[in-house]
């Protein structure tokens, strides 16, 4: 039997209220700052052994049988001097199951497990609605950017975005007053980009900057659609408003639709190269947007309906025992089918004739030891 700690009880508690320990809250921390220990990775942690700190004591051991020599796991002292670092400067962590945690945001696959939120926390609850697009924005398109998001703010919408240059900026800015969520891709203390520090300091009064990553992560490339991922999952839709064929903004507009979130578009010239991609979401059935109201005409009937959060982990086989080791030939099997091409776990279990606790547990052990890419789809390959 799992623990009250374990990832579907909290998800569980969201509604009456439940909060973890100070000690609980620690041993999280712990482990989503461990070596290779993503949201995924950490609810599967969490489900296997029962809890954070059960599956601390196991990553050496998980570690080492996934070929890794050894492994960072962040000690009680890391932990405790980052929770007191946050809070001396106004951050708060949120777990997961919390009352303060954004009731959209942990209906999506990989949820983080923590959440570090500065400002108005209050924003969160709000029904939200991202506006994001090109950093070399056009004047028309950081116009329009502006005016949606005053409208919007001002039939009661919280604005999110990326605190980017060009259309997030502009979108922050039109919604000070009215709130707006600043999603971070680095740590509150490595603001990018460096010149947007005082705007977000301007919209803590009435609105939030959230971010996953430990205060003083420097951003890096591949960070950012891990942010995305958490623009869209806390919306309730996402506006583009312009948008390059190849442009971050459209790996929101496609994890949006991942998550079950609405995607609009607005429409722009077709000789301007950053009108392409939004164009090209109009052509794949996005909702066209023009003002305000054609996204609120579209938003309304979902708020009416409210949504279902996520009680329990999908059906799946028994967690393995915590001192089970899979055999060496089930372990190789596994292994021989992987390659940098994605493959389904589905296909992993049908293929190596082994149970799906036993491929769960190898995968497990390749994250852990730092081999294994997690993919969309529960498609997984080797690094």
């Amino acid at each position: 039997m799992l623990s009250h700690e374990s990832w579907g009880a909290q998800v569980a508690g969201q509604g009456g209220g439940v909060r973890l320990t100070e000690e609980q809250r620690l041993d999280w921390l712990r482990l989503i700052r461990s070596d290779n220990v993503g949201p995924r990775t950490f609810r599967d942690l969490v489900n296997n052994f029962g809890g954070a700190r059960a599956a601390l004591a196991a990553l050496p051991r998980l570690a080492r049988r996934g070929g890794a020599s050894g492994t960072h796991i962040c000690t009680p002292e890391e932990a405790a001097a980052e929770l007191k670092a946050a809070r001396a400067r106004g951050i708060e962590l949120i777990a997961l199951g919390e009352p303060d945690y954004p009731a959209r945001l942990h209906t999506i696959y990989d949820a983080p497990p923590l959440v570090a939120v500065r400002g108005d926390a209050a924003i969160l609850s709000r029904p939200l609605i991202a506006i994001v697009g090109s950093r070399n924005a056009s004047a028309a398109g950081m116009k329009f950017a502006d005016r949606l998001a005053r409208d919007l703010g001002s039939a009661g919408y919280g604005i999110v975005s990326g605190l980017a240059r060009g259309i997030d900026a502009a979108a922050h800015r039109a919604s000070r007053d009215s709130g707006t969520v600043a999603v971070l891709a680095g740590g509150h203390e490595r603001i990018y980009p460096a010149e947007h520090i005082g705007l977000l300091d301007e919209l803590l009064a009435h609105g939030a900057a959230i971010s996953e990553m430990p205060l003083a992560w420097e951003p890096r490339a591949r960070d950012f659609p891990r942010r995305n991922r958490l623009i869209s999952g806390l919306s309730l839709g996402v506006v583009i408003v312009e948008a390059a064929r190849r442009s971050g903004s459209l790996i929101t507009a496609r994890m949006a639709g991942e998550q079950g979130r609405e995607v609009f578009a607005v429409p722009g010239s077709p000789l301007d190269p950053r009108a392409e991609g939004t164009n090209g979401l109009l052509k794949q059935g996005a909702t066209l947007v023009t003002e305000a109201a054609d996204v609120i005409g579209v938003l309304l009937p979902i708020l009416g309906r409210g949504f279902d959060l996520p009680v329990e982990e999908p059906a799946q086989d028994a967690p393995l025992p915590v001192d089970h080791e899979p055999a060496e030939d089930e372990r190789s099997r596994i292994v021989a089918l992987l390659g940098p091409s994605p493959v389904s776990i589905d296909d992993l279990v049908r293929l190596s004739g082994t149970s799906a606790a036993i491929v769960r547990t190898v995968l497990l052990e390749l994250e852990l030891a730092g081999r294994l890419e997690r993919h969309g789809g529960a498609l997984v390959s080797l690094l």
